[in-house]
């Protein structure tokens, strides 16, 4: 199945419940979508959201709203049965908003081209933390629960990992001498996996930031802009040749392509509420849903003990010294959208 968004999409999200897709475009407008198995995606709100381009979208509160970021700079919550606006925050970030997360039931975190990440209390309307993380954009983000932690990959070719607890950026990584694109924690926690600009995943081990732990250089000379976490031990990729790809880590191996949306750059991927479908989206300027059973069929991956994770003793709790925040992230829905930045 697929549509023509009709312009460049950044973005897209599943709703957490509902047959239901977003995508936002580089017009600042954000459609939504109804899906289903035997019909072509139904159109059910085409929202002009911002100014400049829109360039992240997530769904927050149960699925009751639609958060979304801008270059413009601002970050607006939609509501998704009117399409009305619930409530906009202007110039919440210095430069233009890259990256968007869900992190806890009460809080979002947002990624801005200067390198800061955000984290927002949707509930008391505030800004909670803002963290100086990298030198340029930020490319994505991850949140690890149980230990409060916050991912984020960046233009400037380095890991971040902003502790919540202590409100303190923890540690950031070496230059990797190439732009990180995507981040995901495999392996029960014990591995954080990014994608390159040069193809090449870097694997990191809990704890032990400051380094890569293993390199997979299967995907060169095409960049992985987009990461997907399947499971524990398999990823989908999305990469600049239009490739969809099923790849295991630890043993570190390509499976198989799954599927080519186009020749052009993936821009995004993700997976609907009941892992029935993949979704993706391309400088095509196209939303296309592919049946996950159908494209993963032969492609189950049996881990065996000589498959397990490397002999690093990674622990949950590592502390590494890192730069403490200056300021006053694919996670849980935000609680209330009647209460999201409503006084701003």
């Amino acid at each position: 199945m697929e549509v023509n968004l009709g312009s460049l999409p950044f973005g897209l999200d599943f709703h957490p419940s509902d047959q239901l897709v977003a995508a936002a475009l580089i017009t600042g407008d954000f459609h939504l979508y109804r899906y289903s198995a035997d019909a072509a995606p139904l159109k059910l709100l085409d929202v002009h959201a911002h100014d400049d381009s829109c360039r992240a979208v997530r769904f927050i509160n149960g699925g009751k709203a639609i958060v979304t970021g801008s270059s413009d700079h601002s970050i607006l919550a939609t509501d998704v049965e009117t399409g009305s606006p619930i409530a906009r925050l202007e110039n919440s970030h210095e430069d233009a908003i890259y990256s968007l997360i869900n992190v806890t039931e009460s809080t979002i975190a947002s990624g801005g081209d200067e390198g800061c990440i955000k984290v927002w209390d949707t509930r008391q309307r505030t800004l909670c933390s803002s963290f100086n993380a990298h030198e340029d954009y930020v490319s994505d983000m991850t949140f690890v629960s149980d230990a409060m932690k916050l991912l984020g990959t960046s233009g400037d070719g380095t890991l971040s990992v902003c502790n919540l607890r202590k409100n303190t950026v923890q540690t950031r990584s070496e230059f990797s001498e190439e732009e990180l694109a995507s981040v995901v924690l495999m392996k029960d926690g014990c591995k954080v996996v990014c994608g390159s600009q040069s193809g090449t995943l870097l694997l990191y081990s809990w704890g032990y930031f400051k380094d890569c732990s293993d390199r997979f250089t299967g995907f060169s000379p095409n960049s992985v802009d987009v990461l997907l976490k399947l499971d524990e031990d398999r990823i989908i990729t999305g990469s600049d040749n239009g490739l969809i790809s099923l790849a295991g880590i630890l043993p570190n191996r390509i499976i198989q392509p799954i599927a080519e949306h186009s020749e052009f750059s993936i821009e995004g991927l993700g997976l609907s509420h009941d892992r029935k479908f993949l979704g993706s989206i391309s400088h095509d300027l196209k939303l296309k849903l592919w049946n996950l059973d159908d494209i993963l069929q032969g492609s189950i991956l049996t881990v065996s003990q000589a498959d397990a994770p490397d002999s690093d003793s990674d622990e949950m709790d590592v502390d590494n010294k890192g730069t403490t925040n200056k300021g006053a992230s694919k996670g849980h829905a935000v609680s209330s959208s009647n209460s999201f930045f409503a006084d701003l």
